[in-house]
C-alpha cells in the first residue's frame, strides 16, 4: 500500500526552512526581500505555463481535455518540474513570513488582531477566487485550461510586484541589517522557546483536520455521492465564510485573549468533523436542497470549519507576533508556521491510509456490492479527525492555564 503526497506538502520542509531564514536575510520591512517573493512566484508560475507547452511543443506529451502521454513519463525531462515548484514553494515561504511580519511591525498590540483579521480575509478572497475560476475553466479546457490559468497567476504575480515597487514605503526599519550569526542566534533562541514550541504543537491538530478539505474531501464525496457531486465547490465554502466572518469574529473577540480565541475555535472544530460523517448515516436514495446526503452535510461540516479558523488563525499569528523581540517578527511568524510542514505531512499521510481503508476506490473491486460492504463505515474517517481536533482543543485550555500560572509567578 503505497501514499503519495502532492508535490507542494512533498517540498513542505523547503518552505519551512524559506519562512525560517528568508525572511532575515532580506529583512521583513525591506522592498527587496518583498520584490523577491512575488518575483520568485512570478517566474515559478511562468514556468508552469511555459514548461508543459515546450513538452509539447517536443511532442512528449498532448494536452486537451485529457492529457496523453507519449514519451515523457520515460524521460528524464519530467523532473524538470522540480526546480519550478520549488521557486513557487521559496515565494510563497517569503509572502507567508514577510506579510505577516508587516502587519505585526506595521500595528500596535491593540489594532494588531484587527490587522491580521483583515490580512487573513485578504488571502482568503484570493481563496475563494481562484477556486471560482479553476473548474469552469478546466470544464471548457480540460487539461490544458490547467496550464493557461498559470498564465494568469504569473500576471497577477507580476502586477504585485510591479505595485510593490512603486506604491509600497515604510517607515518601520527595526531588525534590518543583522549578520548571518544574529540571524543563526535568533533562530536557535525561537527553537528552544518550549512555551511556543507547544502551541505549535497542539494547533497542527486544527491544521491536520482542516488540511483534510484537500487530502479526504474530494475522494470522500466522490466516491459516495457520485462523479456529479462538485468537491471543489464545496471547498470554496471555507474561504467564502472566513471572508464573510473573520472581521466580525474578531472584533466580537477583542476584549478576550487570543488563547480564548483560539480555543473556542477548537472546540468548533469537532462539531466539523461529526458533521462531516453524519453525511453517510442519511438515507442515499434521499436529497436535501437537492444535494446527496453527503455533499450537504459535508458543506455543513465546511461551514462550522470555515468559522473555526476565523477564532484560530489571526489571533494565532497575533500571539506569535506578541511574542517576538522589536525587529524579530518575522523571523517568530516565520516559525509560527512549523504547523503547515507538520500538518501536511501528518495530515495527507494519515488521510491516504483512511481512505484506503474505509473508503477504497471502486475500481478495485470486482462488484459493486463488494464495494458497498468495503465503504459502509466510511464516515468512521472523520471520527479519527473529531478526536483528533478534541484532543487539541482540551490540551489547548491545559496550556492557556499553564501559561498563565507562569506568567503569575514571573510577575
Amino acid at each position: 500500500m503505497t501514499f503519495r503526497l502532492p508535490p507542494s506538502q512533498v517540498l513542505s520542509p523547503l518552505s519551512f526552512i524559506c519562512c525560517q531564514l528568508l525572511p532575515e536575510l532580506w529583512p521583513t520591512r525591506s522592498v527587496s526581500g518583498t520584490l523577491c517573493s512575488w518575483l520568485s512566484l512570478t517566474t515559478g508560475y511562468g514556468g508552469l505555463a511555459l514548461f508543459p507547452t515546450w513538452l509539447e511543443s517536443a511532442g512528449l506529451v498532448e494536452y486537451g481535455h485529457t492529457t496523453v502521454f507519449k514519451g515523457l513519463t520515460e524521460s528524464g525531462l519530467q523532473y524538470g518540474i522540480i526546480p519550478i515548484m520549488a521557486l513557487i514553494v521559496i515565494g510563497g515561504a517569503f509572502i507567508k513570513s514577510v506579510i505577516s511580519g508587516t502587519v505585526a511591525k506595521e500595528t500596535t498590540e491593540a489594532t494588531r488582531a484587527k490587522g491580521f483579521a483583515i490580512f487573513y480575509g485578504m488571502v482568503n478572497i484570493g481563496a475563494f477566487s481562484g477556486k471560482t475560476i479553476v473548474k469552469p475553466l478546466r470544464e471548457a479546457l480540460g487539461n490544458e485550461g490547467l496550464i493557461t490559468l498559470n498564465y494568469f497567476s504569473a500576471s497577477m504575480t507580476f502586477l504585485a510586484l510591479i505595485a510593490i515597487w512603486f506604491f509600497y514605503k515604510s517607515a518601520q526599519h527595526s531588525g534590518e541589517g543583522k549578520t548571518f550569526r544574529q540571524i543563526w542566534n535568533a533562530l536557535l533562541k525561537v527553537c528552544s522557546n518550549g512555551r511556543l514550541i507547544i502551541l505549535i504543537l497542539i494547533i497542527t491538530g486544527f491544521w491536520m483536520v482542516q488540511h483534510q478539505l484537500y487530502a479526504t474531501m474530494p475522494k470522500y464525496v466522490l466516491r459516495l455521492a457520485g462523479e456529479g457531486a462538485s468537491p471543489s465547490w464545496y471547498a470554496n465554502v471555507n474561504p467564502l465564510v472566513v471572508v464573510l466572518c473573520v472581521n466580525l469574529v474578531t472584533q466580537l473577540m477583542r476584549h478576550r485573549t487570543a488563547l480564548t480565541s483560539m480555543t473556542v475555535g477548537m472546540f468548533i472544530m469537532p462539531l466539523s468533523a461529526l458533521c462531516m460523517a453524519s453525511g453517510n448515516m442519511l438515507n442515499p436514495e434521499s436529497t436535501i436542497l437537492t444535494m446527496h446526503p453527503v455533499a450537504f452535510m459535508m458543506v455543513v461540516g465546511i461551514v462550522f470549519q470555515g468559522l473555526a479558523e476565523t477564532f484560530i488563525s489571526p489571533r494565532f499569528l497575533e500571539y506569535f507576533s506578541l511574542q517576538a523581540p522589536k525587529g524579530e517578527e518575522g523571523l517568530y511568524l516565520g516559525f509560527s508556521h512549523l504547523h503547515s510542514f507538520l500538518s501536511s505531512i501528518l495530515g495527507f499521510g494519515l488521510s491516504g491510509y483512511l481512505l484506503s481503508k474505509y473508503c477504497p476506490d471502486e475500481s478495485l473491486f470486482a462488484t459493486r456490492s463488494e464495494w458497498l460492504a468495503a465503504s459502509s463505515n466510511a464516515h468512521y474517517i472523520w471520527y479519527y479527525f473529531a478526536v483528533i481536533a478534541l484532543a487539541s482543543a482540551i490540551a489547548l485550555i491545559i496550556y492557556g492555564q499553564v501559561v498563565k500560572r507562569l506568567d503569575q509567578a514571573k510577575a
